[in-house]
């Protein structure tokens, strides 16, 4: 047992004998600081630090920007797909025309 730890226990014995108050806060002061003591610290390894406010203002404006550009590939991609339909429509109209003309 350690030096500390037995000075606390005695310390408490002394103050259970007395009515002082100032003797049983010292008491229960030592136990704690031997106890403290005689503990290890319960975490010892390094925790990864966060991000700070200007990787977070990047990744928003790469989101922003990567959004956009997905918004304005979607409207290029319905615009090229309603071409080609009123291509077909008008490829077939001209094509029923000329079956109409062959006869």
């Amino acid at each position: 047992m350690s030096d500390a730890l037995r000075k606390a226990e005695d310390a408490v014995r002394d103050a259970q004998d007395s009515a002082d108050v100032a003797r049983i806060v010292a008491a229960v002061l030592a136990t704690q600081t031997a106890q403290q003591q005689t503990t290890a610290p319960a975490c010892q390894h390094q925790h990864p630090r966060g991000r700070s406010a200007g990787e977070w203002l990047g990744i928003s404006c790469a989101i922003c920007i990567g959004g956009t550009g997905i918004a304005f590939a979607s409207i290029a991609i319905a615009i090229g797909g309603i071409s080609v339909a009123i291509l077909a429509l008008v490829l077939r109209s001209i094509w029923r025309d000329v079956q109409k003309r062959g006869r």
